[in-house]
């Protein structure tokens, strides 16, 4: 069978999840209840609901007669139970609901939704509900359940346009899903699509059409001879509508998908199931069952997957007989608030201001919870997601005429409010929402705030910016075009998303050059110089060594040293059987002491030795870190020192106890540190990132202003208190839910397993934690804040010391201070009143220097006044345009005002000068005569700037700009003064 070659574009949106290929090597399911015939198929006992759907809803029943045995009990983890007695069947919270008490019934683990940020650095957000369960798909993490059912939420921004206009389209959205790992396959993931739709959701049968992949007779079969649905109600299509892939190679499959018909009465012919104003696709089952080689083939996995979605939204807008999904009781409440402050009924209102009004409505989801899952806004990556949709919800909200808070403050923010209702319907969603309620709520009101202080700035230069093109596209006959200068300038000064400009441009006719702004990016980018550390860690054949490896058993919280077996050696990422001295390696063993890097702790360092005869050594491997992949496999990574090392043969393992305690120090510092910061700042307060190091800790946290001198000196006090306290910590293993119910806090980001480490100091502290620590507090010695810092906004930055990190820092301070002293000649005390004086005796040259420069600029200013050049007219017209060589920025604007003063008015200067090597500086000063002929400086500077690779503007009489191409100079004044005689003539004459 060839294979197709396209995405399966469906409720999974089409979307590669899986960038590289993957092994088809799996664990062997297990069956995990007995198994009886229904309707020619194999299902799970107790796995049918009793009576129909339609009568359910008709008696305002719910009821399921059907025992179900302890083999395939529903297991609920971290999910909210709901009180049904008074439910209505067809809410949102009900079909949720309703869709996982099926699948738990039928033997389906109940998972809780994962975080909006993916385990996944291949992606940038949650995308769909299969995301979670990627490593188990393809081999790389052990399945702990056969099969799982979750609820999850998801954004998706690549159809944001499209946000308001269709029926169907939005950026954030809940996916329900049922996954099968090697258990259950076609017949029942079909049969069960089809019960729950029909049977529990009671949708007509008519009404429910199914595309199936144009090859797949499997599923034709299935649809048609065992369910019964008609061949005509069945559409056959190609790979791009229905064949799922993960990438040019890796796990692939065909996918079958059911779409409801709103108009049945048009009948079964030319039928065209991406006709929106009558289908609408709600369900989609995924089958993995093929992995595609690197030559196009494709061959049976060995371990076959369900992976399946259901659109809540869309299933909700059919259930309950709206026109669109906005107004469903998942979105309509939160249109209804932004209708309330905008004072615009939303059923009275045209069309725009009802698409307006949906857009709200759908950002202010997608905004909640990703801020809730600790997305702050920010110009990249998760954080400009979530500054964009913000922004845009701002815009949207300004052009529906809202405006302040709508409580009296015109200066105030109205995203607040709107979130307020969000929240309040989160429950069932996300508990952990309302928890975080009062943290969303100030970090919307501060990015509004922050952005409405440039936005009005910013639309009327993007006014006048698209008037301009407008205008200078009618004189020279061609279509109007923003530039990608002035695009990268509303984005960089004023903070407006490329999207939005574009949406405005598009509304005025006025064509974008995106490509001049990916350039104007790029030159930002390379200034900045920003590092981006990244650490991947890949194994090749790492499907083929899940198997062959098993979990490495970690000892290190009893011991630092124990005898292993080597099981796998990689030499440049391949297996191999022996690796020589001088060759740097990978070591897998089957036990080990050696802390893998996790949970913000890095790994640990040491030695590994192989002993012949019980004394001599005959092999030493230096080990530099280590690493988990595959699940819990621990790579050691280092170099042969001496020897061979080969698998098989049994070694020595031995941490270095010194590196392992300054870690222990600065992991337990960081747990006393989070606590402190609660104490002072807020109990709002949350981790965002950490480092524990052999030298120091870092910790990341949600704050949304610096901290001041007494707030550090708080934070070290109580952090010194606790650490003279000697206080013993305690560590056990418990339930996940147990742990939390104790109050232990759980790190974001961190993913748990049912059972979890709490590390406690008693009094203090209680987290779950899989890092090492100290025994007592007063281990830690003594700490020491050495940094405060922003780094994004809303996230702040402490960098610590503690134990012997502190000693060395202390040291390293009183030797710098020692010296200081001896320089300035004075002694500790007296060293800030020194530097103090000194700075004043800097800041009184510096500015002589500066007054000596100006002067030299004037002088130098009255001897090329001479070069002046006359335009006659009525009043002759001054023009001075002239290279000022090496003159800095602030004297050349001396100069220039010293001229056009000087130059009878009216008179136009324009002055450049280099400075320094890379850098331009251009003036242009122009007297009032000149600015009432229309030449303005601000406008006239700009062009001229663009030549040296620059920009700039200014006022109509005084403008300045600068460039990066000194070599460019000469030409761009030449330019200068034939364009100002040229436009100065013009004007005089008329």
């Amino acid at each position: 069978m060839a294979g197709p070659p396209k995405l399966c574009s469906s409720i999974h949106g089409g979307k590669s999840l899986f960038p590289f290929p993957a092994s088809s090597s799996s664990l062997l399911a297990k069956p995990i209840s007995p198994l009886k015939t229904y309707n020619g198929s194999a299902l799970p006992t107790g796995g049918l609901s009793s009576g129909h759907g339609l009568w359910r809803r008709a008696t305002g029943l719910k009821c399921r007669a059907t025992s179900t045995p302890a083999s395939v009990q529903p297991v609920t983890d971290g999910v909210v139970v709901e009180d049904k007695s008074k439910e209505n069947l067809v809410s949102g919270d009900s079909i949720r609901r309703r869709f996982i008490d099926f699948y738990a019934s039928r033997g389906h683990k109940v998972l809780p939704s994962s975080s909006l940020v993916p385990d996944d650095p291949t992606v940038l957000l949650t995308i769909a509900g299969m995301l979670q369960f990627k490593p188990i798909f393809l081999g790389k993490a052990p399945r702990e359940f056969p099969r799982a059912t979750t609820s999850q939420k998801c954004i998706r921004t690549n159809d944001v346009e499209n946000v308001g206009r269709t029926s169907r389209h939005h950026t954030f959205f809940e996916m329900l899903g049922n996954f099968s790992f090697g258990d259950y396959f076609k017949r029942e993931a079909i049969k069960w699509a089809w019960e729950l739709s029909i049977e529990e959701f009671g949708l007509p049968a008519d009404s429910v059409w199914i595309s199936i992949y144009e090859d797949d007779d499997e599923t034709f079969k299935i649809w048609h001879e065992e369910v019964g649905v008609p061949v005509e109600r069945i559409k056959r299509m190609g790979a791009e509508d229905n064949f799922w892939t993960s990438g040019p190679t890796g796990p692939c499959g065909p996918c079958t998908e059911l779409y409801f018909d709103f108009h049945p009465e048009k009948g079964n012919g030319e039928v065209d199931l991406g006709d929106d104003s009558r289908f609408i696709e709600f369900y989609n089952l995924v089958f993995m069952q093929y992995n595609r080689k690197d030559d196009g083939s494709l061959e049976p996995l060995k371990q076959q997957n369900i992976d399946t979605g259901l659109g809540l939204e869309r299933l909700a807008r059919i259930l309950q007989k709206v026109p669109n999904n906005y107004e469903t009781d998942l979105i309509y409440p939160i249109i209804q608030k932004a209708s309330e402050l905008a004072n615009v009924p939303y059923h009275g209102a045209d069309d725009k201001k009802k698409m307006q009004l949906k857009i709200i409505g759908d950002h202010m989801r997608a905004i909640v919870y990703l801020l809730s899952d600790g997305v702050l806004p920010s110009n990249v990556g998760r954080g400009y997601v979530a500054r964009r949709l913000i922004r845009r919800a701002v815009r949207t909200g300004r052009l529906l005429g809202i405006k302040g808070d709508c409580k009296g403050n015109i200066e105030g923010a109205f995203l607040p409010a709107i979130a307020e209702t969000v929240i309040e319907m989160s429950t069932s969603i996300d508990p952990e929402v309302k928890v975080r309620a009062s943290r969303i709520i100030g970090e919307l009101q501060r990015e509004e705030l922050r952005f409405v202080l440039t936005l009005e700035r910013g639309e009327k230069l993007l006014e006048q910016m698209l008037s301009e093109a407008l205008s200078s596209a009618k004189k020279i006959g061609r279509s109007p075009c923003l530039s990608g200068n002035d695009l990268f300038l509303l984005y960089d000064t004023y903070g407006f998303p490329v999207e939005i400009t574009t949406e405005v441009a598009e509304e005025k006719g006025v064509e974008i050059d995106m490509e001049g702004f990916y350039v104007e990016m790029e030159n930002q980018r390379r200034q900045s110089q920003a590092a981006h550390n990244v650490v991947k860690l890949d194994v090749e054949n790492g499907g083929d060594l899940a198997e062959m490896v098993a979990d490495t058993e970690f000892l290190g919280y009893d011991t630092l040293s124990t005898k292993a077996l080597v099981q796998s050696l990689l030499l440049n990422g391949k297996p191999v059987l022996q690796v020589s001295e001088g060759n740097e390696v990978e070591v897998l063993l089957n036990k080990t002491p050696f802390y893998a890097e996790s949970g913000g702790q890095i790994g640990d360092r040491g030695y590994l030795y192989i002993t012949e005869d019980e004394s001599e050594r005959t092999a030493v491997v230096q080990i530099q870190d280590v690493k988990k992949s595959l699940g819990s496999v621990f790579v050691h990574k280092g170099t042969i020192k001496e020897g061979v090392l080969e698998v098989g043969k049994e070694v020595e393992a031995n941490v270095d106890p010194k590196l392992r305690q300054r870690a222990k120090v600065h992991h337990t510092a960081t747990h006393l540190l989070q606590s402190a910061l609660k104490k002072v700042i807020g109990e709002e307060t949350s981790q965002a990132g950490s480092l524990v190091a052999f030298d120091r800790l870092r910790f990341d946290f949600n704050f949304h202003r610096p901290l001041v001198d007494n707030e550090l000196d708080e934070i070290e006090r109580l952090i010194n208190g606790w650490i003279g306290d000697a206080t013993l910590l305690h560590t056990k293993v418990l339930p996940l839910t147990d742990a939390k119910k104790a109050g232990a806090i759980a790190m974001f980001g961190e993913k748990y397993g049912e059972e979890v480490r709490v590390v406690e100091v008693p009094g203090v502290s209680m987290e779950l934690c899989g890092g090492t620590h100290v025994n007592n507090t007063s281990e830690i010695r003594a700490f020491k804040i050495i940094s405060e810092q922003g780094i994004a906004s809303g996230i702040r930055r402490i960098e610590a010391v503690a134990g012997e990190a502190y000693i060395e820092y202390i040291n390293g301070r009183d030797s710098q201070l020692r010296r200081l002293c001896s320089t300035l000649k004075v002694k500790a005390e007296e060293v800030t009143t020194r530097v103090d004086n000194l700075l004043e005796e800097l800041r009184a040259a510096r500015n002589e220097v500066s007054t000596l420069r100006a002067k030299a600029a004037v002088y130098k200013a009255s001897i090329i006044a001479s070069k002046v050049i006359s335009i006659e007219a009525s009043s002759p017209i001054r023009v001075l345009v002239e290279n000022m060589d090496d003159v800095d920025a602030e004297s050349l604007k001396s100069a220039a005002e010293y001229l056009v003063d000087s130059l009878q008015d009216p008179a136009a200067v324009v002055l450049g000068s280099a400075p320094d090597e890379g850098k331009v500086s251009l003036v242009a000063a122009f007297s009032p005569g000149v600015v009432k002929l229309g030449v303005q400086a601000g406008k006239f500077i700009g062009p001229i700037a663009k030549l040296c690779g620059g920009g700039g503007g200014g006022r109509p009489n005084f403008a300045q700009a600068g460039g990066r191409q000194p070599e460019n100079l000469s030409s761009a004044l030449e330019k200068a003064r034939t364009d100002l005689l040229s436009v100065l003539t013009e004007k005089s004459s008329q």
